[in-house]
């Protein structure tokens, strides 16, 4: 009796559907993914066995082989690796349990056309398979099983999920050809694909029928850089990333002194839409002497750097060791340390040579950078040279350096604005008294933002300060300043007295402005209180239940606070301001991103106050 059919999960049919109705002009890549995931399969049972030899049946010789079919217009490509349980078959083939799929693939279905680039994000490029594929079909029996199972699925929704007449270890994957795909039953063109993308992959690659290896079937970060060519590295990219963009930056190198390793590391092109997944797993495989040992060892490389894909391949560690005592090993501490150092150098000469180049980079992955100058204080002076910020001196990036090479005379402290927006914050009031003097002033947009700038405390002896902070002078710095120069009107004194008296608790001071030029008020934060767009981040999170009260600022050259201040000195001032003075009080609040405490009143305030005007 045949099984029951089962259906995709929603993500999967959506993206087996862009992908069947997309059209690509390199379907030939389906073949790499198919021998990538062999490869992987084969890589984790030679792990397995190294504390489990029971699971080997035969002599550990791993290969993936290559079969055609022309009758039954097929390929299949055959591991003798771990296999898969029919629960993994279900889980593997039929779902993507990775959060955020679902946004993504909504996002790319909007695209007029798919892009396999995008597709490749995902990690699960068995699917490319549907590419070609009328019909796909997976045998599988795990290593140690004494059953075996088998998937079927035309790709339009469903599959079915059977037991296997298989009787040996590892998968098989049968690819049922469309109409018009026939050049994929032509064994030479098999054999150019399978020198085109898979020379690199450690283990060899038969066609069927035949002694010797298609591929060369040796680990390509071991080899010499001048024996590697820019497509072989290319391909490993694509291989060890199941991605199908190419690296914006490659790393390849040995360490060698009391601790020998090589490393092959990749940079991505495109942002992986899983990026600020939870779990911040990386994508570097550890290996120890050829031998693969996991995916994600914890300790390889800092969560900062999870963005990064290729392998590490350690000649010091022990072949037997247990993912469970990588995490405290001091040796892949030590590894790590290189590692890290290496990245960041390497980063920092793309920088310096291909200041293009490096703006991508940082476009994707700057906001996991900055993660680790606020986490990781042993590379905080490495990562601030590498650090990138809008600025209100332009529309490009800006590093620290530059920013302090153009500082203001008699300038002390690298000023920053915390915000949603650029945009935005280029029209916040905070920013006027330091625009009319040509201070720059760095954009900051990212929730990150709001803790680095403490953590690192200054760059070249230069403090860092949010401009939204009270006590900064501004006259102390050297500028061209566009505000008139024009004295206080007289009754400021009594203004500041009579809305103090008027706001009360609702604020901890109010002062006269020296960084205003053409709105009438701001709120600031007084020195030693957080800085008011951290505590409103907080205060949404539920990290703090009673928010610092703010310094309300007046500029005292502004025609409505001078006729305020006019008003002041009269009788019955009292009741004459008050309304304006807890208007001006709101619009602080707004022009800062806060809520209204009370929309009635502020709407009833506005309206005597429209009253009285008209």
């Amino acid at each position: 009796m045949s099984a029951a059919p089962m259906p995709f999960r929603a993500e999967v049919s959506r993206l087996l559907d862009i992908v069947v109705h997309s059209l690509y002009s390199d379907k030939e890549v389906f073949l790499r993914e198919l021998i990538s995931n062999a490869s992987d399969a084969c890589d984790k049972l030679r792990y397995e066995a190294l504390t489990r030899p029971e699971l080997l049946d035969d002599p550990a010789d791993f290969k993936i082989v290559l079969s055609v079919d022309k009758k039954a217009r097929s390929i299949t490509v055959a591991d003798n690796g771990i296999g898969m349980t029919r629960d993994e078959l279900v889980e593997n083939l039929g779902t993507i349990a990775r959060s955020g799929t679902s946004a993504f693939l909504e996002q790319i279905a909007d695209a007029k056309k798919a892009d396999i680039n995008q597709i490749g994000q995902f990690g699960v490029g068995f699917y490319a398979a549907f590419m070609v594929a009328q019909a796909v079909e997976v045998k599988s029996r795990k290593a140690g099983a004494s059953e075996s199972w088998e998937w079927e699925s035309d790709g339009r929704g469903e599959f079915t999920v059977e037991e296997s007449d298989k009787t040996s270890r590892g998968t098989e994957v049968t690819v049922y050809l469309k109409q018009g795909e026939d050049e994929f039953l032509d064994v030479e063109r098999l054999r150019a694909i399978i020198a085109k993308y898979s020379d690199h992959i450690a283990i060899p690659v038969m066609l069927e029928g035949e002694d010797k290896p298609a591929n060369r079937a040796s680990a390509l970060w071991m080899r010499p850089k001048s024996d590697i060519t820019a497509e072989q590295y290319k391909e490993f990219y694509h291989h060890v990333a199941h991605a199908f963009d190419e690296a914006a930056l490659t790393m390849h190198w040995r360490a060698e002194g009391r601790i020998e390793y090589a490393g092959l590391l990749f940079v991505p092109s495109l942002k992986p839409f899983d990026l600020f997944d939870p779990k911040r797993e990386h994508g570097v495989k550890l290996y120890v002497k050829r031998v693969f040992i996991t995916d994600h060892a914890q300790g390889l490389v800092p969560p900062w750097l999870r963005f990064l894909r290729g392998v590490v391949d350690s000649e010091d560690l022990p072949l037997n060791v247990s993912r469970e005592m990588l995490q405290n090993n001091p040796m892949l501490a030590k590894i790590r340390q290189g590692v890290t150092k290496k990245v960041l150098a390497d980063l920092g000469k793309l920088a310096a040579d291909n200041a293009e180049a490096y703006a991508k980079v940082w476009d994707n992955f700057g906001a996991v950078l900055k993660e680790g100058l606020y986490e990781d204080s042993d590379y905080r002076a490495d990562l601030s040279k590498l650090l990138r910020c809008r600025s209100t001196a332009g529309e490009g990036w800006v590093s620290l350096a530059d920013y302090v090479s153009r500082m203001k005379e008699g300038q002390e402290s690298i000023f920053y604005i915390c915000g949603e927006s650029a945009e935005k914050l280029r029209r916040n009031p905070h920013l006027e008294g330091f625009k009319a003097k040509g201070v720059e002033v760095l954009l900051l947009t990212e929730t990150v933002d709001d803790f680095w700038p403490g953590a690192l405390e200054s760059f070249e002896g230069k403090n860092f300060k949010s401009v939204t902070r009270s006590g900064e002078d501004l006259g102390k710095i050297t500028g061209e300043d566009k505000a008139e120069n024009k004295p206080a009107a007289e009754g400021t004194d009594d203004l500041i007295a009579l809305m103090k008296l008027t706001l009360g608790d609702a604020v901890k001071d109010v002062r006269l402005s020296d960084r205003l030029t053409s709105s009438p008020v701001c709120l600031t934060a007084d020195e030693g209180d957080l800085d008011i767009h951290l505590e409103r981040f907080l205060k949404q999170h539920n990290q703090i239940r009673v928010p610092s009260k703010r310094i309300l600022e007046l500029n005292p050259k502004h025609a409505l606070i001078a006729q305020m201040a006019e008003r002041a000195k009269q009788s019955g001032a009292a009741d004459h301001l008050k309304d304006v003075a807890w208007l001006l009080f709101d619009q602080a609040r707004l022009l800062d991103g806060d809520t209204l405490s009370d929309p009635v009143a502020f709407s009833e305030r506005l309206g005597v106050v429209l009253k009285k005007a008209v």
